[in-house]
């Protein structure tokens, strides 16, 4: 599973040292020469599980597909994204453990409660 795009579709055969990759920043990673180009590439349909080439020099629409099962393997990539969040419950749905500093709340004072013993002394008379 490639890292760097999180939705590839196909595998490439390093045409340099005949290793399969899901991207050339996976080749770089791994190897220590850089990635030959040639005309013809060899790829692995990642939903079909079989290989194919195409001819890179010759590239049309219609190659964008696997010619076993039709996947569409051309598509915009998607990288991962660092993104700064709260792991944890939808405060949404359970606020129990959110406080709003802007509301004050409400001491509901009763006979029984005690603020300082000459108050309560005074209430009972």
């Amino acid at each position: 599973m490639c890292k760097h795009i999180l939705n590839a579709q196909v595998s490439i055969r390093a045409p340099c040292c005949k290793q399969w990759y899901d991207c050339a920043e996976c080749h770089a990673e791994a190897q220590t020469h850089r990635l030959k180009k040639t005309a013809e590439m060899a790829f692995i349909c990642k939903k079909c599980k079989k290989a194919f080439r195409k001819d890179m020099l010759n590239y049309e629409e219609s190659d964008e597909y696997c010619p076993h099962c039709d996947n569409h393997y051309v598509i915009e990539a998607k990288t991962p994204q660092a993104v700064v969040g709260v792991e944890g419950e939808d405060a949404r749905v359970d606020n129990r453990m959110l406080k709003d500093d802007r509301i004050k709340p409400v001491h509901a004072r009763t006979l029984f409660s005690q603020l300082d013993d000459d108050d309560f002394i005074n209430r009972l008379g």
